[in-house]
């Protein structure tokens, strides 16, 4: 065999094997591609079936929690429910208690303005300052009594007689110009003082039956506040007016007569029958407040509120005078001993000392029927003056639209 043949054959061998190898290595390719196929789809299958699986877990996860929360929802509605009855009940409750303690609380007292308390005030200063400006006569002439020596046999009558034959009628209108000014400011003060600490005073008794039951001690305390002010107000003026009505000559008018004081003894002189005046004022001004409040009760209890109306302004007139009239009577009797000290110390009298020691000096001097002296006078003057003084108060208060005073006695109606 040549060498040609030979390198044929080996080419030939080398080609078979070459094609066997590449035969079987395409053989263990297929098969490996079979096999990594086959494993790539077995991790798919399991994959899938993985994911169906937690699908279905979460599904019914979700489930459980959406039916979880939709009950714990209605429980919450329910409960909601629950307490806004509760809550409506609890506030009808305190509604009710509210009502219930509203009717026999503070509900009676009016509700007062500054407007309301500039009529009052209005009201009282024209009644004090048209009555005790009408009635100077008559306390010209008591003043002039209680200023004679102890004995003295001058009425009233003879004493006007005698100031007219020595002074003329004009000395009748001795202390008009101090009268009208000073009640004026006291009038005003007094009144529109009383509206306020009654109403002051019924509030902090706390209801209507605790104020009932102290209405005495409201009246009385209303009254002895107010008229401390007022009385501080016209201490000067009616010091001015005694002097001018107990000295004649003294001066020409009020700026006169208070000029001159002033010059000789200052703000000492003004004020020296300050004590006297409280102890004559306050008594009288509880007085005459507490009875008029009593009074109009009487007449509310008595007299039905169809039969006042029937007569009309002549009835709530007639009712004011009737009222007003006890109360001066007992305001006279109440304040007298002290009007009479009143007018000896604005005189000079008692001596030295502070105006309490001057007060029980011309106590002891004057005596107990010395005290009273011209008491008759007094009461007449009295009684006419705070009737009309009631009336005119009343009536101004309607003219001028003020609120209706407070009420405390639950058997009455306001006046």
């Amino acid at each position: 065999m040549s060498a040609k043949d030979e390198v044929q054959k080996a080419r030939e061998s080398v080609q078979a094997r070459l094609a066997q190898t590449r035969s079987e290595a395409q053989s263990q390719l297929d098969s490996a591609t079979q096999a990594a196929r086959s494993r790539f789809d077995s991790a798919t299958d399991a994959a899938a079936s993985q994911y169906d699986s937690a699908k279905k877990t979460t599904e019914k996860q979700l489930e459980s929690a959406r039916d979880a929360a939709e009950k714990q929802l209605k429980e919450a509605r329910a409960q909601l429910g629950d307490a806004s009855a509760k809550l409506n009940s609890q506030i009808k409750g305190a509604a009710g208690a509210a009502s219930s303690s509203s009717s026999s609380g503070l509900d009676f007292l009016p509700e007062f303005t500054l407007g309301g308390y500039v009529r009052f005030f209005a009201a009282g200063a024209l009644c004090a300052t048209i009555t005790h400006g009408a009635m100077t006569p008559v306390d010209v002439v008591k003043t002039r009594l209680q200023l004679e020596p102890p004995g003295s046999k001058l009425g009233m009558a003879s004493m006007a007689r005698h100031i007219i034959s020595s002074e003329g009628p004009q000395g009748l209108m001795t202390g008009f110009g101090p009268t009208a000014v000073g009640y004026l400011i006291q009038g005003g003060t007094k009144f529109c003082g009383f509206e306020y600490f009654k109403k002051r005073f019924a509030e902090l008794a706390g209801s209507r039956e605790a104020a009932e039951r102290n209405r005495t001690a409201i009246y009385i305390g209303g009254a002895s506040a107010a008229e401390l002010i007022a009385s501080t107000l016209l201490t000067p003026l009616e010091a001015a007016r005694i002097r001018l009505v107990s000295e004649r000559g003294y001066a020409k008018g009020l700026v006169g007569a208070m000029t001159r004081m002033g010059a000789e003894g200052g703000l000492r002189e003004f004020y020296a029958g300050y004590i006297p005046i409280l102890f004559k004022q306050i008594p009288f001004t509880q007085a005459q407040f507490t009875i008029n409040e009593y009074a109009h009760e009487l007449f509310k209890k008595n007299v039905s509120k169809e039969t006042l109306d029937s007569y009309g302004k002549t009835g709530q007139i007639g009712v004011s005078l009737t009222c007003g009239l006890a109360a001066g009577v007992g305001a006279a009797i109440a304040s007298h001993p002290a009007d009479t000290l009143l007018s000896k110390i604005n005189k000079g009298g008692g001596g030295k000392g502070g105006s309490f020691v001057k007060m029980v000096n011309l106590a002891r001097e004057a005596g107990f029927s010395g005290l009273w002296a011209g008491l008759g006078t007094r009461i007449i003057m009295q009684a006419g003056l705070i009737c009309a003084q009631m009336a005119i108060y009343d009536q101004i208060k309607l003219a001028l639209s003020a609120p209706p005073s407070v009420t405390i006695s639950s058997e009455t109606s306001s006046h």
